[in-house]
């Protein structure tokens, strides 16, 4: 691996065409209705991240995509193939990969069984030896149990994790959370090595310091909805509303 119009549809990226392109998706918790008409792009190639407050329903967002929402409605098309309907199971088979905030590792199991407990499921995943050119304290803490790890080295086994799977589209909730600055940098560089090696990226993040280094384009989410959208270009032009969003 080499080193390193509308508010729902700003101009899309120079990469690739449309991947998964969201329209009216609705969600609920049981009774509690979350999400309220998202409509958002992804373009192959890109990295693409939802901003916003807690609660706001960008983790709600991915859950959805992948099919571990109860109840949804609207249309969720990837590579032109309409999802809504489908198990995450078979989602999971069609190449995209959800990487939770919590990370969901195992604490019994030491890292190596944690990076080999999820199936191949397409081909083209990374073997092990791209992934730890990626992560390389990954290796030295192979025979280390998850209770062992930091905060830093269980995100990267998430991430690893998942990059073994056959994954191309990769969504990832919150990978900075809780981490100490040089970690979220190695994220960083992670992230922005992923990409140009193929990977598509949907990002959730509250931290849009960091989103700023990896993304290419940024939707706001707000109340359940998606309320502003705009390029990597146009950041700087767009702080002002960012702060008032993000309440920061």
């Amino acid at each position: 691996m080499p080193d390193t119009a509308i508010a729902e549809a700003p101009a899309k990226a120079a990469t690739g065409g449309t991947i998964l392109q969201v329209r009216n998706l609705e969600a609920w918790y049981g009774e509690s209705h979350i999400l309220h008409g998202i409509n958002f792009d992804v373009n192959a190639g890109e990295v693409v991240t939802l901003l916003g407050r807690n609660g706001a329903g960008k983790t709600t967002t991915l859950k959805s995509i992948m099919g571990i929402i109860g109840k949804r409605t609207g249309s969720v098309k990837f590579n032109n193939h309409d999802i809504i309907r489908t198990t995450s199971d078979k989602i999971a088979r069609m190449g995209i990969a959800f990487c939770p905030e919590e990370r969901g590792i195992f604490s019994s199991l030491d890292v190596r069984e944690n990076l080999l407990l999820p199936p191949i499921v397409r081909a083209g995943g990374l073997p092990l030896d791209q992934i730890f050119d990626l992560f390389p304290n990954l290796k030295e803490r192979l025979n280390s149990q998850g209770t062992k790890l930091s905060g830093g080295e269980q995100q990267m086994l998430a991430i690893a994790r998942i990059l073994r799977t056959g994954a191309s589209f990769l969504m990832l909730d919150e990978p900075t959370e809780g981490l100490a600055p040089v970690i979220i940098q190695q994220i960083g560089h992670t992230i922005a090595r992923l990409k140009k090696e193929g990977f598509t990226i949907l990002l959730v993040e509250q931290n849009f310091r960091f989103a700023s280094t990896v993304a290419d384009r940024y939707y706001v989410v707000e109340h359940g909805k998606i309320i502003d959208g705009f390029s990597n270009a146009e950041l700087a032009a767009n702080m002002d509303k960012l702060h008032t969003y993000l309440g920061v």
